[in-house]
Order: C-alpha cells, then sequence, then structure tokens
C-alpha cells in the first residue's frame, strides 16, 4: 500500500497529476479543486494517498492534508460510492463544505457533484453521519461551536434549523451557491433560534 507520494511536479492532466519521485513518474488523480494544480512544474510536493486495486486497474488518489484523505477514505466506504465519485465530491465541494452538507443532511449541496444524484447523497448521509469525529478542526465548527447552532427535529436527531435552511434558501435564490450560501449562514456566530430569519440573511451577508 502507498500512504504517500513525495517528489517534485512534473505534468498536471485534466483530473491527475504526474509525480517524480526517484526517476519513476507516478500518476496521481486528485480533486480538481485541490491547489496543486497551481503549483509549477518542478515543485516539490507531498500527497497522502489511498491505493485503489482492481482486477484491471491499480490507481492512486492524492490529498494534500490528512482530513480530505480521510473524508475520501468514508466516501468510498458507502454503498454504491466508488472512487470516481468519492473524487468528483471533493471537486464540486471542499472538505469543510461536506462534512457540513453530512452533518446538516443536506443532500441538496453533495448533489452539486457529478454523477451524485439525491439517492446517492441521502444514502452518503446515512451512513457517515455519525462516523465524521476523526476530521480534526472541521466537527466542532460544522455542529455550530462558532456558527449556527442545529436545533433538534421532533425525532430527537440534529438538523438544520428551520431559520438557518430558510436563509440559505434566499441567498441561493439571490445568486449565490448552495456551498457558499451554507458556509455563510453557518459561519455567522449566532445561535440560528434567537434571530430571525431576514436578521440571518442580513448577517450572512455581513460576513461574505
Amino acid at each position: 500500500m502507498i500512504a504517500y507520494i513525495s517528489g517534485r511536479l512534473l505534468e498536471r492532466l485534466e483530473s491527475s497529476v504526474v509525480v517524480d519521485t526517484g526517476g519513476i513518474g507516478y500518476e496521481v488523480f486528485v480533486p480538481q479543486s485541490s491547489a496543486v494544480y497551481l503549483r509549477k512544474k518542478g515543485d516539490e510536493l507531498v500527497l497522502h494517498t489511498v491505493q485503489i486495486v482492481k482486477e484491471d486497474d491499480i490507481s492512486l488518489y492524492g490529498f494534500e492534508d490528512t482530513n480530505t484523505l480521510k473524508l475520501f477514505r468514508k466516501l468510498i466506504t458507502v454503498s454504491g460510492v466508488g472512487a470516481k465519485a468519492g473524487l468528483a465530491i471533493l471537486s464540486a465541494l471542499s472538505t469543510d463544505d461536506v462534512v457540513k452538507a453530512i452533518v446538516f443532511e443536506d443532500s441538496a449541496m453533495l448533489t452539486m457533484a457529478n454523477g451524485i444524484g439525491k439517492k446517492s447523497a441521502e444514502r452518503i448521509i446515512l451512513e457517515l453521519k455519525d462516523k465524521l469525529s476523526d476530521i480534526s478542526g472541521v466537527i466542532g465548527g460544522a455542529k455550530g461551536a462558532s456558527g449556527v447552532k442545529m436545533a433538534a427535529g421532533s425525532d430527537g436527531q440534529e438538523g438544520t434549523s428551520n431559520i438557518a435552511g430558510d436563509a440559505i434558501e434566499v441567498l441561493i435564490s439571490l445568486g449565490y451557491s448552495r456551498a457558499v450560501a451554507a458556509s455563510a449562514v453557518m459561519g455567522v456566530g449566532v445561535e440560528a433560534e434567537t434571530v430571525s430569519t431576514e436578521e440571518l440573511i442580513k448577517l450572512a451577508l455581513k460576513s461574505m
């Protein structure tokens, strides 16, 4: 199992990079949103990797931070979500936004990724919402330690409050992406129950 690749950036491809290490060029698939695409050829880099072995293929998937690596590993354990789908999700959304989407049960946000439909998004939420505690520095913020606090639903489970959800939908109607709208609303630093939807929208807009 190859745990990481350390070497020089040799080539940038559409969905992968080639890393020269010890005279061998390894093709590593990376999220299209990865900062590695901003690197210059010849730059030194380290990618934490997951090696996927199939009958007719061996592929490496690489990430510049361990949180994204952990999240990718969790995504590909979900029934029906393979490595390509996991990479598509992390290409469309940041690690923080994927975690927030799962914690707040926002399936619509996950469907922003190519190839992820509503059923797949709901399955990801169902299977992972209680399995993200080891992703450091993300969970606290997602659960509202410094942002919008989640309200308990009628079944006792935590979910996005109606006020926060309404605020997100209004921001989307104003032209903001769901990812941007959700991040703004969740990061305003108040409990949703203590403000009106209009006040929450104003605070979110100021934070952008």
